[in-house]
């Protein structure tokens, strides 16, 4: 007689929708965290999200994480690093190189 292969059901979910006990499991399974086991699944042009694997024994599930994408980059990028109120500056980039040679020895 050959033996039935029973397929899982396949879930894609977010972990605020799963029940507080498969909550609780997700957490034991990924106690330090998600971040070193999230995989980016594309779902179009553009349009992606995140999640772990999670398995019971009749589910397979994808869930998804919510990422925060920090915007700190774009508003460093802006900066004026370079201040033109350094003091001495000005008088720095008016006086002629031989000047600075000279007072250096």
């Amino acid at each position: 007689m050959p033996t039935a292969k029973t397929t899982k059901k396949r879930v894609v979910t977010k972990l605020q929708n799963m029940s507080e006990e498969l909550q609780e499991e997700v957490r034991k399974q990924y106690p330090h965290g998600f971040t070193d086991h999230m995989i980016r699944i594309d779902k179009g042009p553009g349009d992606f999200f995140y999640a772990v694997r999670f398995e019971t024994e009749d589910t397979n599930y994808l869930v998804k994480i919510d990422v925060n994408v920090d915007g700190q980059i774009e508003e460093d990028e802006e900066k004026d690093y370079y201040n033109d109120d350094i003091k001495g500056a000005d008088e720095l980039a008016d006086r002629p190189d031989d000047e600075s040679d000279e007072s250096d020895e």
